[in-house]
């Protein structure tokens, strides 16, 4: 199985690629995860014995890869999360969309309630039990043909928001058989966290980190990825 690579790391936190198709955190499958293949990456660089704690700051729908942070001390931990209510904790994504929105960009907003039982979010009405706030922007990159590439920024951070949110405008994520996508696509789910900001939980500096999507994969080579995720 793919592995994280990391990209960052210092005494309070780890900034890693998650593969696709890998969790964020342990979960009933008992596949490999981002937690626990980092604690032990952690116990095999610094010789750590016993139990090591590393806290999940945020997460990553096992179908989506891309960078995350994760906090090596319950501070750095505390602490990053204080900045995702705060909105200091900024996430933006990559997404190859089928077809192109009439709207060069927007904002979406909507209430979406998850059923449990099946792990399928749906689009719902405020007031509704269950149901959460969920905003994001677009804005279109690039199209080609039948598909484009947009830049989404999230403002919640509910699940499958992205996925269910571009559905409803009737612009599902290619390869996302489950919110609408076409059957005769191949392929892993065309969405990739690519930029985190934050500032540093205990230094305070101001921190980005960007990561591109797998190279040379469709329908990522049909778009100029480069140009896409250049930092502004």
């Amino acid at each position: 199985m793919e592995q994280p690579t990391i990209i960052y790391e210092d005494n309070h936190i780890i900034v890693a690629i998650k593969p696709q198709n890998m969790g964020s955190c342990a979960d009933e499958t008992g596949d490999p995860n981002m937690i626990g293949l980092l604690k032990r990456h952690i116990r095999d660089k610094y010789g750590k014995m016993g139990n090591v704690f590393l806290g999940l700051v945020h997460r990553l729908d096992r179908p989506t890869g891309g960078v995350m942070v994760f906090a090596r001390t319950s501070k750095a931990a505390s602490r990053l999360a204080a900045q995702m209510q705060t909105g200091d904790f900024e996430k933006r994504y990559l997404a190859v969309l089928i077809g192109t929105p009439n709207e060069e960009s927007g904002r979406l907003i909507n209430y979406l309630k998850k059923n449990t039982v099946n792990n399928t979010v749906y689009l719902s009405t405020q007031g509704t039990d269950g149901a959460k706030l969920a905003m994001l922007d677009y804005r279109i990159l690039e199209s080609k043909g039948d598909l484009s590439l947009a830049e989404i920024k999230l403002h919640t951070g509910r699940s499958h928001q992205i996925r269910v949110q571009m559905s409803g405008i009737s612009h599902p994520v290619f390869g996302d058989l489950r919110y609408g996508g076409d059957r005769a696509q191949k392929g892993k789910l065309a969405l990739w966290a690519y930029s985190l900001s934050f500032t540093h939980p205990v230094q305070g500096e101001r921190m980005r980190f960007i990561a591109s999507p797998p190279d040379g994969e469709q329908p990522w080579a049909r778009f100029d990825i480069g140009a896409a995720i250049r930092p502004v």
